[in-house]
């Protein structure tokens, strides 16, 4: 473990004692010992790109200048706040999805005398947020900013969710609705917001800038998480569980993928036949069918192309970008998500 990641878990330690002795609430043992698990469950235990990227990128802003303790604590408290917030997506996202497994494991609410007491768990994940907000930040000039900050970036990104929800509806119905356009708006309210923005704007903030003055900054970070959600689609259909921890349900579900959409453009009418008869069903055979599909159709030479044009792109554009927090966020979350890219992309292969 890299000392930045051992540091890191430190804080998160820190925090979840001053969670269960949060003097709003008198907890019982029984109490105390649920929140102690529910947050070890699920909180620390993702690869922490979202929240490490807080402090590199809070790092490359303050670059040439010294750091005190204090600055480091606050960035990654704030690291810890997206975490948190991730874990409240993943608890209820996966009731919603219906999933059997996340990071290796059981779901949350897949364990026993869990169940939909999940759901609160999500609430109360989602509340940590702005306790911990408080704690630290209170005092500080920006308190206002960065509550406006996540307030948006919460609202957009459960907006977001409720798009990709519906949208499996409309799907279900008539697969020829499913569009590029309307893939790359969930992804961006979905995911783009909470997950790559929001690191890159908490830095700002903390830095005293105004996140008004970066929209192209907002721009090129919607453009990466399209990116990042192909290769979550491609790991979703063709990756190999033990690498990617999770067993994947895009089709089962109905979703409005990369890879239904790129089916779409090329199949025959034919195909098409077979794609709406099977997209959206449970069967493992009808699943099946649409893994075939997708081979007969190219899809997996033609996303390996689109993978390594769009990183060469990426890549270049985010090198010769000024503002050096898009350079950390983007050395932080393709250095941790390139190993499981990678196996799984092998695996898919073999």
């Amino acid at each position: 473990m890299s000392d930045a990641k051992s540091k890191f878990l430190e804080v998160y330690s820190l925090l979840k004692s001053q969670l269960l002795n949060d003097p709003a609430f008198e907890f019982t043992d029984e109490s105390h010992q649920w929140v102690d698990r529910m947050l070890d469950y699920n909180v620390p235990t993702g690869k922490l790109y979202r929240g490490l990227a807080v402090v590199d990128c809070y790092k490359s802003l303050k670059e040439g200048k010294e750091l005190v303790d204090d600055e480091i604590l606050l960035a990654c408290v704030l690291g810890w706040c997206i975490e948190w917030l991730q874990a409240c997506a993943v608890v209820l996202d996966d009731i919603m999805d219906n999933s059997q497994t996340r990071r290796g494991k059981p779901c949350w609410f897949r364990l026993p005398k869990v169940g939909f007491i999940a759901i609160n768990d999500g609430i109360l994940l989602f509340n940590h947020v702005h306790r911990i907000l408080k704690m630290y930040f209170r005092e500080k000039p920006y308190y206002v900013d960065l509550l406006e900050l996540f307030g948006e970036v919460e609202f957009q990104s459960v907006s977001g969710e409720m798009i990709d929800l519906i949208t499996t509806h409309t799907g279900a119905k008539d697969l020829s609705n499913y569009s590029l356009s309307l893939y790359h708006r969930i992804v961006e309210y979905k995911g783009a917001y909470y997950s790559i923005y929001l690191p890159v704007a908490c830095a700002l903030v903390m830095a005293g800038e105004n996140v008004e003055n970066h929209v192209e900054v907002k721009k090129i970070l919607v453009e990466i998480t399209i990116y990042f959600q192909i290769q979550d689609d491609y790991q979703d259909c063709f990756g190999d569980p033990k690498a990617t921890g999770k067993v994947g349900t895009d089709i089962e579900d109905c979703k409005c993928t990369w890879f239904v959409v790129k089916a779409l453009e090329l199949a025959n009418e034919e195909q098409k036949k077979l794609l709406y008869e099977n997209y959206g069903k449970a069967d493992p055979a009808c699943v099946a069918k649409v893994r075939e599909l997708y081979q007969v159709l190219g899809l997996q030479g033609i996303y390996a192309e689109y993978e390594r044009e769009t990183y060469e792109k990426l890549s270049k554009t985010i090198k010769a970008h000024p503002n050096k927090a898009v350079q950390a966020l983007w050395g932080r979350f393709v250095e941790t998500r390139w190993t499981v890219e990678r196996a799984g992309h092998a695996a898919g292969n073999s």
